[in-house]
C-alpha cells in the first residue's frame, strides 16, 4: 500500500514561514514525481509545486518566488518551504505522486491544514 505521510501545517501570521514535509516509501520517491496540491474552501484543488526524480521543478503562478519545493534523498521525503504567506494561501496542502509530467497524480496523501491569518 503506497503511503504519502504529510507533517508541518499549522497556523501563521501574514508574511510568516512554514515547511511542509511529505515521507513516503523508497520506490516512490526513486520513480515518481511528487506535487504539492492545494485546495481551499468553496475552490478546486490546484497544483502548487512539482519536483521529478531528476530534479525539475515546476511552480503554480500564485506561489512564485515565494515557495521552493525539494527532496531530502537520505530521508525519502519532500519538502515545501513556504515563505511570505498569504491569508490567500489558507487551505489544506496534499502530497501527491505521479507521473513524470505531473499530468496524472495516481497517489496522495490525506492532507495538512495551513492558515494564514491576517
Amino acid at each position: 500500500q503506497v503511503q504519502l505521510v504529510e507533517s508541518g501545517g499549522g497556523l501563521v501570521q501574514s508574511g510568516g514561514s512554514l515547511r511542509l514535509s511529505c515521507a513516503t516509501s523508497r520506490n516512490i520517491f526513486a520513480f515518481y514525481t511528487l506535487g504539492w496540491h492545494r485546495q481551499a474552501p468553496g475552490k478546486e484543488r490546484e497544483l502548487v509545486a512539482l519536483i521529478t526524480n531528476k530534479d525539475n521543478t515546476n511552480y503554480g503562478d500564485s506561489v512564485k518566488g515565494r515557495f521552493t519545493i525539494s527532496r531530502d534523498n537520505s530521508k525519502n521525503t519532500v519538502a515545501l518551504q513556504m515563505d511570505s504567506l498569504k491569508p490567500e494561501d489558507t487551505a489544506v496542502y496534499y502530497c501527491a505522486a505521479g507521473n513524470s509530467w505531473g499530468t496524472i497524480w495516481a497517489y496522495w496523501g490525506q492532507g495538512t491544514q495551513v492558515t494564514v491569518s491576517s
